[in-house]
């Protein structure tokens, strides 16, 4: 099978696994699909499986990567009881890490008033030069790997540059399981909480000061998503932060929003989903749809492109080891 090296278009590939055994597929899967999971955190791929066919979508050279491992893997379980710590083992053969992290990008320097901001991986820079050349970009990858602070940056540069005129700053009520129904206040209230990361990304590169202005002038709008229904936005740079808890009827809510001269960057985490059971991510439904679409990016991190404090990849490594069936 012969896969396009086009780092902006996600690509995907099908993997039919002989001899079809439902106890080597569970083994191979793990409970409640855990092990693909795992891997879709490392590797920064989508996998879907039914019975023993499974699709892999993602970035051509990585696809191709995660294809020969899930047949190599699968391969294993004829003698062998995979777990989370195998599994681990299997994913930290250097030359996958090598080729995951092989895309050399060009670097691109975003300047805010707290100083200039660059990618520090090859998965940031891609990132970066998605967003500059794209009207529509999705980043999608664990947390701490940088994806709503450097769209932040991006939207602040814009308005700084009179590229657009305002930002729109938007998340699903959706988190962790949490009912929004027993806290105090109106509706946006309610919602303050969860769109708390994109305040401290605004403060951290504008100031708490200009940020308020900004607000109070409706510069910067930060909303809950149900608020963007009926709006075309024009001119704005807009963000939509989790999007992983969106359904698909919002997400193509959200998408077709845009208006002229406006710039979208979606992001989120596909190995999150916080919504209730039985429910279809939007985000791992418009992978699929939009992946060849011309003027629309992916970029898919993984665990390696975590720039929080050192101890965050290491924890995020700690519980891909320490997973066990069930829990």
């Amino acid at each position: 099978m012969s896969i396009s090296a086009d780092t902006t278009h996600p690509v995907s590939a099908e993997v039919r696994l002989e001899p079809a055994d439902n106890e080597r597929l569970a083994n191979l899967c793990g409970s409640l699909d855990s092990h693909l999971r795992q891997i879709e955190r490392r590797l920064g791929v989508e996998i879907n499986n039914r019975g023993n066919s499974f699709r892999i979508i993602g970035a051509a050279k990585i696809v191709n990567i995660a294809s020969r491992l899930l047949t190599e893997l699968y391969e294993s379980t004829a003698a062998d009881n995979l777990s989370p710590e195998k599994i681990h083992l299997w994913l930290q053969d250097k030359a996958i890490d090598d080729s995951v992290n092989d895309q050399a990008q060009d670097e691109v320097s975003i300047k805010t008033r707290r100083g200039i901001i660059k990618g520090r991986s090859p998965n940031q820079r891609l990132y970066l030069n998605n967003i500059r050349d794209h009207d529509v970009s999705f980043g999608i990858g664990p947390a701490g790997t940088g994806k709503t602070y450097l769209a932040v940056a991006s939207a602040v540069v814009a308005l700084e540059q009179n590229r657009v005129r305002r930002l729109v700053l938007v998340r699903p009520a959706v988190e962790a399981g949490e009912k929004l129904g027993y806290l105090p206040g109106d509706l946006v209230q309610k919602v303050d909480p969860y769109l708390r990361p994109l305040y401290d990304a605004l403060y951290e590169m504008l100031g708490f000061d200009q940020v308020m202005k900004f607000m109070e002038k409706n510069v910067i709008e930060v909303a809950p998503l149900a608020f963007m229904r009926g709006r075309s936005l024009n001119e704005a740079f807009i963000i939509l932060d989790e999007a992983q808890n969106t359904t698909i009827e919002q997400m193509k809510m959200f998408l077709t929003r845009i208006g002229f001269s406006s710039k979208a960057v979606i992001t989120g985490d596909i190995t999150q989903i916080d919504l209730p059971q039985g429910k279809t991510s939007g985000l791992r439904h418009v992978i699929d749809i939009l992946k060849d679409e011309n003027g629309i990016s992916f970029t898919f991190f993984n665990s390696r492109d975590v720039v929080r404090h050192p101890l965050v990849a290491r924890i995020l490594n700690a519980y891909e080891r320490n997973e066990t069936n069930g829990e």
